[in-house]
């Protein structure tokens, strides 16, 4: 049994945020004992520690993510839950550095979409992936958060920051490339699609003020909304995007950003 001391400090395995996106991806895995699997973008350990247990000690499951300050973090909840058959590495999805055709099983919950070269991403998964092996990722589409992106544009377009608007478009299709254009991308890469499964969730806030306050919302998102805008006029711009928010919750009940997402089921030729 797992130290409960141990286990009270990791006990949120699962982000909310992760959450949706991996559990489609849990659903669609197909188990089988004796593999090899790579869990790309692996972050806080979400979905890498369950995979690793639901396929057993005869497989073993890589993890690779270049997010090194949370790796003690990752490596106290695989040994707290008593997992032995994993791996974790510092990298990059562009640069795996696991052989030819050596691996069963490519996971990745939405993270290849935020990878700085999509294409050598997935030539590497192409690489090392068996023939008849899966691949399976999940990714927000571009109409994610339109709630926020809608007031942003209005009030960008109200100062007449037109290029910071076609930014603004830029950055949602870096992040969240055309669902369309990612399928293309995987089959080009010597992939069969077999599944393409669509769906939503939802953040719901009290305002536009406790949206921006959320630490997810600073910690993922705000860094790089800020960077869409000239510096001087970021405390402005924001200012006026959280009244329209507040306004809109008041006359709504709230705030409601949907996220609506896709998983992507493949199988290596």
């Amino acid at each position: 049994m797992p130290d409960p001391a141990k286990l009270t400090d990791v006990f949120d395995e699962l982000p909310l945020w992760s959450a949706p996106f991996g559990l489609k991806l849990l659903e669609h895995v197909e188990y089988k004992p004796n593999i090899t699997a790579v869990d790309i973008g692996f972050g806080s350990g979400f979905p890498l520690t369950e995979l690793a247990m639901r396929l057993g000690e005869t497989s073993i499951v890589y993890g690779i993510d270049p997010w090194k300050e949370m790796f003690s973090r990752v490596n106290k909840k695989i040994q707290s839950y008593g997992i032995t058959n994993t791996r974790i590495i510092e990298g990059v999805a562009e640069s795996i550095p696991l052989g030819n055709a050596s691996v069963d099983l490519i996971t990745s919950n939405n993270g290849l979409n935020n990878v700085s070269d999509i294409d050598r991403a997935l030539s590497e998964c192409s690489r090392i992936c068996k023939p008849g092996g899966q691949f399976i990722q999940t990714m927000n589409t571009g109409q994610s958060m339109m709630e926020f992106y809608q007031p942003f544009e209005k009030v960008l377009s109200g100062m007449g920051l037109q290029s910071e608007i076609e930014e603004m478009r830029r950055h949602i299709t870096r992040k969240r490339p055309p669902v369309d254009g990612m399928i293309a991308r995987i089959r080009n890469n010597g992939f069969l699609i077999r599944d393409v499964v669509h769906d939503r969730f939802s953040y719901r806030f009290a305002d536009g003020t406790a949206m921006f306050c959320h630490y997810f919302i600073r910690l993922a998102f705000m860094d790089s909304w800020i960077k869409l805008v000239p510096p001087e006029k970021a405390e402005e711009i924001f200012g006026a995007v959280e009244i329209r928010l507040n306004e809109q919750a008041r006359l709504s009940g709230g705030i409601k950003l949907t996220i609506p997402f896709v998983l992507i089921n493949a199988y290596k030729r």
